[in-house]
């Protein structure tokens, strides 16, 4: 019985040892390493650069200064050059009575005729609404600006928030890194102890427990922190990989 129970004992040791072991060595290969980001500032420019609704925004502004333009030479319309020119056989038929004898004369002419001149109209609503209509299209152009400015702070505060998600992700994961080697340490020393028969096998087992939530610790600030870089690249349009593999 008691060999039976030697028996169990040492296979329940070497299934922990094996899953600790393995996790390990998968931890060793997929421990990313720590990345160098650029100046903020340098991010801010580029997400503002890469984010299509500011691009939309830009071409809103550009768009409503085209119509200012407009309502400012709409007089223009008013004011004008105009010619005329006529080419034709001119017939000219006269009919006379003379000592009661009819007469019929018929003529032809070709003429070129021509004329040249200015034309300048007043609209009584065009002059009294010009102003006002300049106005209008004036504040279409302010408040494109404005919500182009309003976009531009929005995608300022989100890279800020970003960015310091990313370095507080990155941080949070080096200590779970170190975290996990000590555990991984203090798990090599406790398999020697209890192959030696100095602990026994719930301490073993609680020490495999504490283990395993520190791994557990670990993938989750792995995780939160490629999400975080992610995040941030999706916002910037670049990748931090091509610029740290320089």
């Amino acid at each position: 019985m008691r060999n039976i129970s030697k028996f169990i004992l040492f296979i329940i040791f070497n299934c922990c040892y094996i899953n600790i072991a393995s996790a390990q060595t998968s931890e060793t290969k997929s421990t990313p390493r720590e990345i160098l980001l650029p100046p903020l500032e340098d991010l801010i420019e580029a997400a503002i650069t890469h984010n299509p609704t500011i691009e939309f925004r830009r071409l809103g502004v550009e768009r409503r200064e085209s119509l200012v333009k407009t309502e400012r030479n709409y007089w223009t319309r008013n004011f004008g050059f105009q010619t005329d020119a006529e080419y034709g056989n001119l017939y000219n038929n006269s009919f006379s009575v003379e000592e009661n004898t009819p007469n019929l004369l018929s003529t032809s002419t070709t003429q070129f005729n021509y004329a040249v001149g200015l034309y300048l109209k007043f609209p009584v609503f065009d002059i009294i609404n010009r102003k006002q209509q300049i106005k209008q299209a004036q504040l279409e152009v302010d408040e494109a600006i404005s919500m182009e400015e309003s976009m531009k702070n929005e995608i300022r505060e989100l890279v800020i928030k970003q960015y310091q998600a990313i370095i507080l992700k990155q941080k949070l994961l080096s200590i779970k890194s170190q975290n996990m080697g000590n555990a991984r340490m203090n798990m090599e020393m406790v398999e020697k102890e209890f192959r030696n028969g100095v602990i026994t096998i719930l301490e073993y087992a609680r020490i495999s427990d504490v283990t395993s939530k520190i791994e557990v610790e670990y993938e989750t600030a792995k995780s939160d922190y490629f999400l975080a870089k992610k995040l941030l690249e999706n916002t910037v349009g670049f990748t931090f990989d091509k610029i740290n593999s320089n």
